[in-house]
């Protein structure tokens, strides 16, 4: 009911049942086709190794929040799947290196990285950079991550309108970016530390990667480490 085909319906009933919403049809059914994805895993007993559960459980929050503000409360309230979660028996893999060829130069100049719409990631705490054969010595901290973000000049001028620090900061992402040549559609970004910040990690060297031969790169997509190895790695070998 909220595909594209049903944009007049959308526009004469359907938004209504989201007062709370940014009223935009393709917001709102982005996120919930995200969910149904995730309830379809959950419903076939998949696996949710490399899902980040308390994400999608924010995701859900929000969704409610949309509709109901009090019903979302009531629900933050109640939720166990949270400490569910925390409990389980699970090396903690606290940091995901991605490759950065390109993000390295948007992250100097945001503070944030950018990346496909919908992508999954594990939970992490902080996030560091693959280039050149090497992980780079800045390993920000997640200060927050949004998924399906709108990369146009509508949003930007929405998000600057709503007076908060966060939305403020997501326009700025997103103006800057699209000077740079990002094109618009929809992205997944992460707010980042700058050095120097609270929980910021600035490791005394790069990290370098010594394998050789095609397809021997350290991460062509992302890959999970545990911050205090990557204090003492003398290469990608030590993690």
């Amino acid at each position: 009911m909220l595909g594209s085909e049903h944009e007049q319906l959308w526009r004469e009933a359907l938004h209504r049942a989201f007062p709370y919403s940014s009223g935009k049809r393709h917001d709102v059914a982005s996120a919930m086709n995200a969910l149904r994805v995730f309830r379809n895993r959950l419903a076939h007993h998949d696996s949710l190794l490399a899902t980040d559960v308390p994400f999608r459980l924010s995701q859900m929050i929000d969704v409610v929040a949309w509709a109901d503000p009090d019903a979302a409360r009531w629900l933050r309230r109640i939720e166990r799947v949270t400490e569910v979660h925390r409990l389980r028996p699970a090396t903690r893999n606290d940091t995901v290196v991605v490759p950065a060829r390109n993000a390295w130069g948007l992250y100097q100049s945001t503070r944030a990285y950018v990346c496909q719409a919908g992508r999954s990631f594990q939970p992490v705490d902080h996030l560091a950079f693959y280039s050149q054969r090497q992980i780079l010595p800045e390993v920000p901290k997640i200060l927050f991550r949004l998924d399906n973000v709108d990369w146009t000049v509508g949003e930007v001028n929405r998000l600057r309108a709503t007076g908060e620090r966060r939305d403020a900061l997501l326009a700025d992402i997103i103006e800057v970016s699209r000077k740079q040549g990002w094109t618009e559609g929809r992205y997944q970004v992460f707010g980042l530390t700058a050095p120097g910040s609270a929980g910021h990690l600035t490791l005394p060297t790069p990290i370098p990667h010594h394998s050789r031969g095609r397809g021997s790169a350290f991460t062509q997509g992302q890959r999970y480490v545990v911050r205090d190895r990557l204090r003492r790695a003398r290469s990608t070998a030590d993690l």
